[in-house]
């Protein structure tokens, strides 16, 4: 297996296992019975057991959960067996040790908590999707420059080459790095006056493609701190319909301080999570609808972007546990916002709605997942049998 595979595998175990101890975290902060901390689903090939909670790894590699008792209020909890064999033939004093234990165990129940304490954690979960996400955008934004863009978002290109084109005048003579600092003596200051002065020098006759201007031009390049003088004579290009030496220019960066850095993480949250909502409400249209992926496209897309670039990597993780956050937030069962949804509804209505009301309800979300679910997979099978998952 590549390792970028091995590097995708473990970030997505990551986001699930923070989710999870999000919820699991809350439940323990605010007194409810966690039964079950597991990563992926089924059977536990590997598990251990930590005070009244189980810890383990599952044999299906589907997600995570964190069991507290009293979610489904229809479960039978642990000791009501024993509690009804012990009152067939049992000791009194042992019946009223069981019956002690059984109460505490109802009191600590998921479903016995005041509203704002289920809410909180339900929330904890995508609470910490969204924190990983600004987590890792700050990092990266804060280490590393970003590109320059103007106010109609359009990129600001620098003085810098970026790269040298193979074959052209220039090959062999700039560098990616070099900065443009004069053109034939004149100081430049954008890139267009580079560019301008380059066209200066033009061929002999009539200009055709791949024709040498009949002068050179003397570029003035800072290289690492040394100043260096190259004497370059253009061509034409015809696409173009200029002189060119054979250049592009690099876009501009900037180094952002920690403050800037929050307020870019903020606005890309902002920015992923307005697309985000966007796309789930127009998913039946055609143009939206081959845009959704799997898990096998995710896993794909992100195992490239691990081969080409770490930091680009990481930064699709981050949207992708945005991403998680916000779909866990519609308010439909078995999502995290169905459960929100309900609580809230019981707090606003004064007393318990029907474990059989919400169930049925749930339908809704299950349905919905369902069709993401085929919708992402059929568009999988669809780029894999065909031009695969091309991002670069």
């Amino acid at each position: 297996m590549r390792m970028s595979y091995v590097y995708t595998i473990l970030g997505f175990m990551a986001l699930i296992v923070l989710h999870e101890a999000g919820h699991f975290l809350a439940a323990k902060a605010t007194g409810m019975r966690v039964e079950r901390f597991s990563l992926f689903f089924g059977k536990p090939l590997v598990s251990f057991r930590r005070g009244e909670t189980e810890y383990g790894i599952g044999w299906l590699p589907a997600g995570g959960y964190v069991k507290i008792t009293g979610m489904n209020p229809q479960d039978e909890l642990a000791l009501e067996d024993e509690l009804r064999e012990l009152r067939a033939g049992g000791s009194e004093q042992r019946i009223a040790a069981v019956q002690a234990e059984l109460d505490e165990i109802r009191r600590r129940a998921y479903y016995n908590q005041a509203v704002w304490k289920r809410v909180v954690v339900i929330l904890a979960g995508p609470f910490m999707n969204l924190l990983i996400a600004f987590g890792v955008l700050f990092a990266i934004f804060a280490s590393h420059r970003i590109y320059v863009y103007d106010s109609h978002g359009q990129p600001v290109i620098s003085r810098t080459v970026g790269a040298v084109e193979r074959g052209a005048p220039a090959a062999g003579r700039l560098k990616p790095g070099d900065v443009i600092v004069a053109v034939d003596g004149r100081r430049v200051r954008s890139f267009s006056q580079v560019e301008r002065l380059i066209d200066a020098h033009r061929c002999a006759g009539a200009p055709v493609a791949g024709c040498r201007a009949r002068t050179p031009v003397r570029l003035e390049v800072d290289r690492r701190g040394r100043l260096l003088t190259l004497a370059i004579r253009p061509v034409y290009d015809a696409t173009l319909k200029r002189m060119v030496v054979g250049f592009e220019f690099a876009q501009q960066t900037r180094q952002l301080g920690l403050a800037a850095a929050a307020g870019h993480s903020f606005t890309q949250i902002g920015s992923v999570t307005a697309k985000t909502v966007s796309a789930i409400g127009r998913i039946f249209e055609p143009r939206e609808r081959k845009q959704l992926h799997g898990v096998v496209g995710v896993v794909a897309i992100t195992s490239q972007e691990f081969s080409f670039s770490t930091v680009d990597a990481l930064g699709t993780l981050a949207l992708i546990s945005l991403s998680l956050a916000i779909v866990n937030l519609f308010p439909f069962l078995p999502l995290d916002g169905g459960h929100v949804f309900w609580a809230l509804a019981e707090k606003v209505r004064g007393r318990r709605i029907s474990f059989q009301t919400m169930e049925r309800a749930g339908m809704v979300g299950f349905a919905l997942i369902i069709v993401l679910f085929a919708i992402g997979l059929s568009n999988d099978i669809s780029a894999l049998t065909g031009n695969g998952f091309n991002i670069r």
